[in-house]
């Protein structure tokens, strides 16, 4: 029984150790997913661009690179193969046309959904 007791004590402490550790990298995991699908919808706006002529308005947003927006006859989507994902935390990622950084803004909440912050909660943007 006192080698049980021993036993549970050891694996409460690897625990104790490894725990915070491995949930630190979820947070990490979860920005390089949002700062790479941020890259892919880049990618896609580009080449949307190339094929149009201009960048979606804001009006017909991101769901422009999947859904032919109004008679655009030269629109060769879909440009993203699995639709528009949501970011990491399960929102919408915001895109802004004309943007205040460049031709469009794209931006993502973070884990806290509010504009600034730091760290995990801290505004991933496509600038």
């Amino acid at each position: 029984m006192l080698e049980l007791l021993v036993v549970m004590v050891i694996i409460g402490l690897l625990a104790g150790f490894v725990g915070p550790r491995l949930f630190g990298q979820i947070g990490k995991s979860e920005v390089k997913i949002a700062r790479a699908q941020l890259d892919a919808f880049r990618k896609a706006l580009d080449t949307f661009r190339i094929d149009v002529g201009r960048y979606p308005t804001g009006e017909q947003g991101l769901a422009a690179l999947n859904v032919r927006p109004g008679n655009e006859a030269r629109w060769g989507g879909p440009y993203l193969s699995k639709g528009i994902p949501k970011d990491p935390w399960g929102r919408e990622y915001a895109y802004r046309f004309p943007g205040e950084h460049g031709d469009y803004d794209l931006i993502s909440l973070g884990r806290d959904g509010r504009e600034g912050g730091s760290g995990e909660d801290a505004d991933i943007t496509s600038w």
